[in-house]
């Protein structure tokens, strides 16, 4: 029987490269590479698809554009909400604009990038970054009971929102927030809250004298640059605030002010840019440095809100100092406070804040304006 099988496989033909054809000789190489079939031979991977693509909420997508250079120094734009443009790593500095601006565009500008964060400032004419907006708050609250342990249990009843890491991830729109702060000067807060809503209306596709919804667009600079005053005033400005925000209007329209200037302009440059502006007096642009700007180290000497508190802060007594009058510094000399503050530096937005909280000052009304 073992002839016999030696006999058979002598006569059959050897296949060799010459006998095989083409096909059989692809699928000769084929079985040899692997021996699993080709009907069960795993398909390759999917191409992954982008990142961008990913994602599945669309308040967190962020786009980000390339770094645009100005002589403030570089700007991360973004697009979207100011949420998906700001996390607790992103950098902060008390010296500059802590919140993401709005552009008419709707772009968001901030002052620093992860990108930009370590650059030399001889590049980037900015300081360097010291913190991020999740921790600065900490920080300054460690510095001002540092210079003055007194502070500690103020700082402990009160929370101080406005500097935390989630009012530092509020947008703000630099000429909505300044125009706002005309329409409620000297006027009730209720009053001023009305005074928007129509003005908001009267731009809207049916212009209406009656109060808006909240929710609708501000208008932009251009739209109410191109207005008439009598046409503002329907919103019940009066002639003056109607000129005030006309003017200021048409400064942010020709290019004069800018988002991209508020973002990383110093606090000594806002207040030179903004009190050249017709309605803007050095107590408007310091509120809007600290409230709208979220910029830490700004001290209002003339706010009797801040010279009473730091006043009572002194263990003075605040109801006698008022009954003897004596104007602006009734309270305490414009001298005596910054030299009091100075200690608190970079810091003094948070330490004023502190001071209204010492008296009981509702600052609410400054800060939804």
């Amino acid at each position: 029987m073992a002839a016999n099988r030696i006999l058979r496989s002598a006569t059959q033909p050897v296949k060799t490269a010459a006998t095989l054809s083409s096909e059989q000789r692809a699928e000769e190489a084929g079985l040899r590479r692997t021996s699993v079939p080709k009907e069960k031979r795993v398909r390759p991977a999917l191409k992954r698809k982008p990142e961008r693509e990913l994602q599945t909420s669309p308040k967190r997508v962020q786009i980000t554009t390339p770094i645009k250079q100005t002589r403030h120094g570089p700007l991360e734009v973004t697009k979207g909400h100011a949420s998906s443009t700001s996390s607790l790593d992103r950098p902060a500095e008390p010296y500059r604009t802590n919140v993401p601006l709005v552009t008419p565009k709707g772009s968001h500008l901030v002052a620093y990038s992860k990108d930009t964060a370590d650059m030399s400032p001889s590049r980037t004419n900015l300081p360097r970054p010291r913190t991020t907006i999740g921790h600065i708050l900490e920080e300054a609250c460690a510095h001002l009971v540092t210079m003055e342990p007194k502070l500690k249990s103020i700082i402990k009843q009160h929370h101080c929102r406005m500097f935390s890491p989630e009012g530092l991830t509020e947008e703000c729109d630099p000429f909505k927030s300044l125009a706002s702060g005309i329409m409620a000067q000297q006027v009730s807060g209720a009053a001023a809250s009305s005074i928007k809503r129509k003005f908001v209306g009267l731009f809207q596709p049916h212009p209406t004298y009656k109060e808006a919804e909240d929710d609708l667009k501000f208008p932009t600079p251009e739209q109410v640059a191109l207005c008439s005053i009598p046409f503002l005033r329907q919103a019940g400005l009066s002639e003056r605030k109607a000129e005030y925000i006309q003017g200021l209007a048409a400064k942010f329209a020709n290019g004069e002010l800018s988002a991209a200037m508020l973002v990383n302009a110093s606090d000594e440059e806002i207040m030179e840019k903004l009190t050249a502006v017709r309605g803007l007096g050095r107590w408007s642009v310091e509120m809007f440095a600290c409230f709208g700007l979220k910029r830490m180290d700004i001290l209002s000497t003339g706010d009797l809100g801040v010279q009473r508190g730091m006043a009572a802060f002194m263990g003075k007594d605040v109801s006698k100092l008022k009954a003897k009058g004596g104007g602006k510094w009734k309270y305490m000399s414009e001298k005596d406070m910054l030299e009091m503050a100075e200690k608190f530096a970079p810091y003094r937005s948070v330490f004023m804040w502190y001071m209204w909280r010492v008296e009981g000052v509702d600052v609410n009304v400054v800060e939804e304006s």
